[in-house]
């Protein structure tokens, strides 16, 4: 009897703080109707906002809501939301909210055609866009588990991986690089820089000349925002001298003498007349890539702007630089990620054709 008698007291005083917690809040609505932002009061129900300041509050939240996920995975959402969308106008199905049977049709349909990885992506994109408009959708549910379990086992979870470019291979393209052009001058930084502080595509160009630091020992770079580390703590990553031809210290500094690049971004666009332009895209490295890989007589698809990183990585463990050091530089979140690229370089650092007597 006693703990209902609490358990019914508590229930009052509830109800109690609740309705002076309403009390509060319109006698600051009305003495504030021509105050301009939200407005905020402390009532024994918590902080609460007015009702003038939920409009404003509920477009900030949002704001921040969307700061969640990189630029790059919301725009990736955007474009699987509308395709989904399409997809379900075409076969006269509710979108939002979907049942089970609906989205596993839809990752059926395409199976065939796009990876397991990329049904995937489509899979949270639409979970996301469930939860943001307060649905649940429930991705375990047979209709769609099963589809994507059947996907994976008949055509497998195996990634394309674009080759390393290991320092051999990157001396091959530095070598289509002429003196005394800019373009060129830039291409043989952007490698160089890229490949010494294996950077990823977008850290490569988020580079700002503020966030580059010359000393005799080398560069001194700051990350600001990257892959891994989303709330932009920022990392530090240094490039010492090697006082060689291609040294990336001495070609960032000939690059930014000749581009005289003072504030703003390192890297951008060279057009044929050498004028330099905004800001390069992540796309853009790859670009750079493909084109040096083909002047230089290799398959320019099997490279990306991602096989610079890897191949810093994979030639590391060639030259059987240890495990953490290499994840120094290449600041990777998974081991087992960086593993594969130590592995590989294992692989031809043990010959063991030749060990075994063949």
């Amino acid at each position: 009897m006693g703990e209902i008698s609490e358990a019914g007291d508590f229930g009052t005083r509830a109800a109690k703080n609740a309705a002076i917690a309403e009390d509060v809040v319109a006698e600051v609505a009305r003495r504030s109707r021509e105050a301009r932002g939200p407005v905020l009061a402390v009532t024994p129900a918590g902080v609460v906002a007015t009702p003038d300041g939920l409009a404003a509050l509920a477009e900030r939240a949002k704001g921040y809501a969307e700061g969640a996920r990189a630029q790059s995975t919301r725009t990736a959402y955007r474009g699987d939301w509308r395709r989904y969308e399409g997809w379900c106008a075409g076969h006269g199905l509710a979108a939002l909210p979907a049942e089970p049977m609906t989205v596993g049709l839809y990752l059926a349909d395409a199976a065939e055609t796009y990876a397991p990885a990329t049904l995937t992506r489509w899979l949270s994109a639409i979970s996301v866009a469930h939860t943001l408009a307060g649905h649940h959708l429930d991705t375990r549910h047979p209709a769609i588990r099963d589809v994507l379990r059947g996907v994976r086992r008949a055509r497998g979870t195996a990634q394309r991986q674009a080759a390393p470019i290991t320092t051999p291979v990157l001396r091959r393209l530095l070598d289509t690089c002429a003196a005394g052009r800019v373009i060129d001058l830039r291409d043989h930084a952007l490698l160089l820089v890229g490949y010494a502080a294996a950077l990823r595509q977008s850290e490569l160009v988020a580079l700002d000349a503020t966030d580059i630091s010359v000393s005799d020992q080398g560069l001194r770079l700051v990350i600001r925002r990257s892959k891994a580390d989303q709330e932009g703590a920022g990392q530090i990553v240094e490039i010492g001298r090697t006082g060689s031809p291609t040294c990336p210290v001495a070609a960032y500094e000939m690059w930014i003498s000749a581009s005289e690049i003072s504030a703003g971004a390192v890297f951008r666009r060279v057009d044929r007349h050498g004028a330099i332009g905004a800001r390069l895209v992540p796309e853009g490295v790859a670009h750079v890539v493909r084109s040096r890989a083909g002047r230089a007589g290799l398959d320019p698809m099997i490279y990306s702007g991602h096989s610079l990183r890897a191949g810093f990585a994979t030639t590391a463990a060639i030259q059987n630089i240890e495990e953490r050091v290499i994840a120094g530089q290449t600041r990777h979140r998974s081991t087992a990620t960086l593993r594969r690229y130590i592995r590989e370089g294992e692989i031809w650092r043990r010959n063991l054709s030749a060990a075994v007597g063949l």
